[in-house]
C-alpha cells in the first residue's frame, strides 16, 4: 500500500510539473531548481549570481523553506522579484507549490527563474517542478562521500557546484574524489569548483548559466 501511495504522489506531481514546464516553454523562460543540504551556500550563491547577471538577464526567484522568509528577504534586496514558499514541514518543493506562486510573477518580463529548494539531500531530487534542469551545491565541509551516499541528487542534476573550496586546507575532503564519484553516477554532469567567499570559479558558472539563458531566449 505504501509503495502504491508514493507512486501515485509522484505521478500526480509529474503531471503538474509538465503543465508548469509547458507554461515556462511558452514564455521561453529558463528555470532551474537549486538543491543542496542546509548551509551549503544556496542563497549566497544566488546573491552572487544575481549580482553578476541581473544587468543582462531579468531574473525571478522562488525561495523554499520549511518556515521563515529570511532567504526571500535577502534576495528581494537584490532588486529582483522573489516569492517565499513555506512548506510547513515538507522537506521539498513540488510542482503544485511552484504553481501557486505564478500569480506573483509576470513571466513575460523574465528570462530566468530560479527555484531555491528546501535544504535536503534526498527529497528535492525526487520531485520535478517543471524546471529545465536541477543544479546541486555540495560544500567541501560536507565531505567527499556524498556522491556514494546520496546518488540520486547527483544523478538528477545537470550541474554540480563544489562550494567553499577556500576551506580545503582546513578540512579532510578531496575535490578530485567528489568529481570521480559524481561522474560515475552521472557521466554528463558539469562540475565547477567555486568559492562564494573569494569568488574563485564563479565566472565559469556565470558563463555556463548565461549561455543556457541565451539559448532559451533565442528560441523565441
Amino acid at each position: 500500500m505504501k509503495v502504491s501511495v508514493v507512486k501515485n504522489i509522484l505521478e500526480a506531481n509529474e503531471r503538474i510539473a509538465q503543465e508548469n514546464r509547458a507554461i515556462f516553454d511558452e514564455k521561453n523562460l529558463l528555470v532551474f531548481n537549486l538543491m543542496s543540504s542546509p548551509g551549503a551556500g544556496k542563497t549566497t550563491l544566488l546573491e552572487k549570481t544575481i549580482a553578476a547577471l541581473k544587468d543582462e538577464f531579468r531574473i525571478g526567484v522562488i525561495e523554499g523553506d520549511i518556515q521563515s522568509s529570511q532567504d526571500a528577504e535577502r534576495i528581494a534586496v537584490m532588486g529582483v522579484p522573489a516569492v517565499q514558499v513555506n512548506t510547513g514541514g515538507a522537506c521539498h518543493l513540488d510542482g503544485n507549490m511552484i504553481r501557486d506562486t505564478f500569480k506573483e510573477f509576470d513571466f513575460d518580463v523574465l528570462d530566468l527563474l530560479v527555484v531555491e529548494n528546501v535544504g535536503n539531500l534526498v527529497c528535492p531530487a525526487e520531485f520535478k517542478v517543471g524546471e529545465d534542469f536541477k543544479a546541486m551545491i555540495l560544500s567541501v565541509t560536507e565531505g567527499d562521500d556524498k556522491p556514494a551516499k546520496y546518488p540520486l541528487m547527483f544523478h538528477e542534476s545537470k550541474v554540480l557546484l563544489i562550494n567553499k573550496i577556500d576551506l580545503l586546507p582546513y578540512v579532510d575532503c578531496s575535490v578530485e574524489k567528489i568529481r570521480e564519484e559524481a561522474l560515475k553516477v552521472n557521466p554528463g554532469l558539469a562540475i565547477f569548483g567555486i568559492s562564494c567567499k573569494t569568488g574563485e570559479g564563479l565566472q565559469q558558472w556565470y558563463d555556463w548559466l548565461g549561455e543556457k539563458v541565451k539559448a532559451r531566449r533565442n528560441q523565441s
